[in-house]
């Protein structure tokens, strides 16, 4: 046995590379950053975020929603603005409650998955796919909002033709998805001195606009006062609470966010549920106090919406443009929240990609969306977030309000199930848990809070691009179910055709030794033990009865269901090589001379061809072999469901002048494979 030595990401050698080969790799590395040291046991945590670090990442998204949910919600009340004065208390408790709620959630569920998780464990798979589909829906629209809304706050001071802002938000999209690319830790990093120059300048703006107005609450009340007994004689106070429940749940874009830290629970420093707790703290108390300060503002100044600006913009330009420096300060102020919605579109290309490749994992969505790149990035979901953010940007050609509404309508989707799915659970468990009457009363208060924003969101804004995201998601959710389908049925197939040779009976035989460098070599590439493989195996002693030497060579692939912590790289060490010791003990039982080789890494093509050109060096009359299942029909969504890693490796080491020959497993309708004789290896009858 030998594995080989991990260098730099992973890998064991290096392929030729022509001069077009070394300046892509060149100019991947300076855009993308070097590939990560799998051999280095720390790497997850160099990594992992602190909780102020996740905050930025995370919580950026919950706080950039001030920029939009309270104007939502404050120009909703039209006329009757006195209602604001309650509509500040409920705002900052809801955001309190949902918050406390994501905490408990956090621990029930320390590794993370957020509302796919939940629902998923709680109500059923069919509910989690919901979810799930609606969280993919709503991280979509998360980048797209927040980079909207920047393009909003930047550009109410710097006025721009709206063809041009549209490229400019692109600009945007295209930036983060490089930054992320490289890694969320440097993303985040970089984007840190925004993060703080927002929470500056906005915890100024309200302490300074509530000092400057003090003098005036009195009239400000008598005001109030007037205006709510003139409404309640005209319109009474069930047109008030209509009015006030209209204004609360179209205000409902304030509260998305707040899943992010759940779902990001992984990417967290040890210990993660305290880490998740700490940043949600953080979450919830720095959105409750900025958007009902700023709904507390609005309210003081009397402000009114002016077309082009936003209403934080008018804000800002009454607060301080009179000040010494005014200019400076409104300046500093829009842009840093311009800034932190581009900030907030992390949450976006940070937990979309997690939860896309969570269902990869569990067979819902396509599974090269849980491969990670070599910077140990989701790389292909986030150029799937980018793609389709851009996609929604261009659709509602940038229009903030529209995508409120159909961002706010799969947030609350996804809230309203991970708060029933937890309060059916801790009815339930009344009797086991000390806490369980506490976190019943807490999760009653959620689920209602939650649904009845959803209910309305949807009855009110269903007509106004509510039906667009209701019917992506329904068609999302079909997709995942039709992917599901598929996968499962091939793995059927697979074991049905297969199954008697995973515990194929031989008759034992003298120790054959260890390979000969001398002779004619197999080396076959395997992902796993099972039919395929040990059909592979047969197929070259059938077809190439001159080999009896074979080497099994692997690639332990880290992706996003392996790399959980800092053993992630041992563990994944320590299946790989007990998968390739079944194939040994198998080789040798037909009397075969045996051995094995295995590296890690992220990508299956480069980490095979390199693993396979190391041993050629050793054993120069070696053909290589890899098994594939092919479809007697292949359909165009074969392409996408699964991948052409075979080909990938075959065309790489044919240019390096090795030969592989693909050993193809043919998935036929149902056919019951022919026994192998046992006692004859050499005549065995080919599988199909």
């Amino acid at each position: 046995m030998r594995k080989e030595a991990l260098g730099p990401g992973g890998h064991a050698s290096t392929l030729e590379a022509g001069p077009r080969e070394k300046f892509r790799s060149r100019f991947r590395r300076i855009l993308f950053g070097r590939p990560r040291d799998l051999a280095d046991r720390s790497i997850f945590h160099h990594l992992s975020l602190i909780p102020f670090l996740a905050w930025v990442g995370l919580g950026a998204d919950g706080l950039s929603s001030s920029a939009y949910g309270p104007e939502e919600a404050f120009r909703t009340l039209g006329e009757h603005r006195y209602l604001a004065v309650v509509l500040v208390v409920v705002m900052a408790t809801t955001v309190l409650v949902i918050s406390r709620a994501y905490s408990v959630i956090i621990e029930h569920f320390p590794h993370g998955g957020g509302g796919y998780v939940v629902a998923t464990k709680l109500l059923g798979q069919r509910a989690g796919v919901i979810s799930g589909c609606a969280l993919l829906v709503d991280y979509v629209l998360t980048i797209t909002i927040s980079i909207a809304a920047a393009g909003d706050a930047l550009f109410s001071f710097i006025p721009i033709e709206p063809a041009l802002k549209v490229w400019v938000e692109v600009t945007f999209i295209l930036l983060l998805t490089v930054l992320n690319i490289r890694g969320v830790r440097e993303s985040v990093l970089v984007l840190l001195p925004i993060f703080l120059l927002f929470l500056l300048t906005h915890v100024l703006l309200i302490a300074g606009g509530i000092v400057v107005k003090l003098p005036e609450f009195g009239t400000t009340a008598r005001d109030l006062q007037g205006t709510f007994q003139g409404g309640l004689a005209t319109i009474g106070i069930g047109g008030m609470a209509v009015i006030f429940l209209h204004a609360y749940s179209l205000g409902g874009g304030t509260y998305t966010g707040i899943e992010a830290v759940s779902n990001g629970l992984p990417i967290m420093r040890e210990p993660h549920v305290q880490t998740g707790k700490r940043t949600m703290l953080y979450m919830g108390t720095s959105l409750a106090f900025t958007a009902s300060g700023l709904l507390l503002l609005y309210l003081l100044w009397h402000l009114e919406h002016v077309p082009g600006k936003t209403m934080n913009a008018v804000l800002v330009e009454r607060v301080a443009g009179g000040l010494p420096g005014g200019v400076v300060i409104v300046g500093l102020t829009l842009i840093s929240e311009g800034a932190l919605l581009v900030v907030a579109a992390q949450a976006g290309f940070i937990d979309g990609p997690r939860v896309l490749a969570n269902m990869a994992i569990d067979s819902w969505m396509p599974r090269r969306f849980a491969a990670l790149s070599e910077r140990l990035t989701t790389q292909n979901g986030i150029l799937l977030m980018s793609g389709a953010a851009m996609a929604a940007l261009a659709y509602t050609r940038g229009d903030v309000r529209q995508l409120v509404v159909m961002y706010s309508i799969n947030v609350f989707l996804t809230f309203s199930l991970s708060t029933f799915a937890m309060l059916r659970s801790s009815i339930k468990s009344r009797s086991k848990r000390v806490d369980a009457k506490r976190t019943t009363r807490l999760f009653i208060v959620a689920f209602g809070l939650c649904a009845t924003i959803l209910v309305v969101t949807i009855l009110e804004k269903f007509p106004e691009g509510g039906w667009v995201t209701l019917v992506i998601t329904a068609t999302l959710v079909i997709v995942a179910f039709m992917i599901r389908k598929h996968y499962h049925g091939i793995a059927a197939k697979l074991k049905e055709l297969y199954a008697e040779l995973e515990t194929l009976p031989l008759e034992k035989v003298e120790e054959p030794g260890v390979p000969d460098r001398a002779q004619r070599t197999a080396a076959v590439l395997v992902a796993g033990y099972g039919g395929v493989g040990v059909h592979t195996v047969l197929s070259i002693l059938r077809m190439f009865p001159g080999f009896r030497s074979f080497i099994f060579l692997s690639v332990g692939v880290i992706d996003s269901g392996t790399f959980k912590g800092e053993d992630a790289v041992s563990a994944l060490e320590v299946e790989t090589e007990a998968m390739l010791r079944r194939y040994v003990s198998l080789a040798k039982r037909l009397g075969l001379a045996a051995d094995y080789r295995y590296t890690i890494g992220t990508d299956v093509v480069q980490e095979a061809a390199r693993l396979s050109l190391e041993l050629s060096r050793d054993f120069p009359q070696t053909t290589f072999f890899i098994g594939k299942v092919i479809f007697k029909n292949e359909a165009w969504y074969h392409r996408v469901l699964h991948n052409e890693t075979a080909f990938a490796i075959q065309k790489r080491l044919e240019w390096a002048g090795k030969h592989m020959v693909i050993v193809p497993a043919r998935i036929t309708n149902g056919e019951r494979p022919p026994v192998m004789p046992c006692s004859c290896v050499d005549d065995a009858q080919g599988i199909e």
